[in-house]
C-alpha cells in the first residue's frame, strides 16, 4: 500500500497511521522508511494486566478514532480477529484482505488449506478477496476478488507467491473503490 500511495493508486487515500500487534512486523519498518507514523499494541499486554480481548480492541479503536479519526481502516497482515468492540466502533470503514475467495477456507492458514484441497484433488483454484469487515470473520460483503489456478506441479510456496502478487494487485483497487467510488458494506 505505501508503494501503491506512491504511485498515485491510492486515489485520495493517504496513510496517516500503520499498527501493528506485533513488535516486529516489517510493515512498521516500512511505515517507519516512508516517514508514516507507527503504533504497536499488543494483546499480550493486556492479558498480563489482566485485561480482555475486548478491552483491547475498545482501546485500540479509541486510539485510532482519536489519533486519526480515519475515513478507511485496511486490515493487510493483521492476523487479530477484531472484536465488536472495535468492528462495530468503525462499521463500514474497515476492509480486510484474504487469501481466498469469499465463502471458502474462512479464517487462518487459508492458503495452506487451499494447497491441501487442491493436493487432494478436491479444488483447481482458489482465490483472493477484499472484504469489508463484520464481526462473523472473512463473511463481510465482498468489495473485488480475483480467481487463482492451482497448477499442477505447485510447491507451496509457489501457490503463496502467486497469490501475494496478487494481494499487491487488488489491495490497492479496493481501497481505491472504496474511497472514491463510496461503496458501501451493506
Amino acid at each position: 500500500l505505501i508503494d501503491a500511495e506512491r504511485q498515485g493508486e491510492l486515489g485520495s487515500g493517504t496513510i496517516t497511521l500503520v499498527v501493528s500487534n506485533k513488535k516486529s512486523a516489517y510493515g512498521l519498518t516500512r511505515a517507519a522508511e516512508a516517514s508514516i507514523p507507527t503504533h504497536v499494541r499488543t494483546l499480550k499486554e493486556y492479558k498480563d494486566a489482566g485485561k480482555t480481548r475486548e478491552d483491547f480492541d475498545r482501546e485500540l479503536a479509541e486510539y485510532i478514532e482519536e489519533s486519526q479519526h480515519p475515513d478507511l481502516i485496511v486490515l493487510a497482515g493483521w492476523m487479530h480477529i477484531l472484536s465488536s468492540a472495535f468492528v462495530d466502533r468503525f462499521r463500514g470503514k474497515i476492509i480486510n484482505l484474504h487469501p481466498a475467495l469469499p465463502g471458502e477456507l474462512d479464517g487462518a492458514h487459508a492458503i495452506d488449506r487451499a494447497y491441501s484441497e487442491f493436493k487432494a484433488g478436491e479444488r483447481t483454484k482458489t482465490g483472493v478477496m477484499v472484504h469489508f469487515v463484520i464481526p462473523e470473520v472473512d463473511k463481510g460483503k465482498p468489495i473485488l476478488t480475483q480467481d487463482i489456478p492451482c497448477v499442477e506441479g505447485d510447491s507451496l510456496e509457489d501457490l503463496e507467491n502467486r497469490i501475494h502478487v496478487v494481494e499487491h494487485e487488488i489491495l490497492p483497487k479496493a481501497v481505491k473503490l472504496v474511497l472514491e467510488d463510496n461503496l458501501s458494506a451493506a
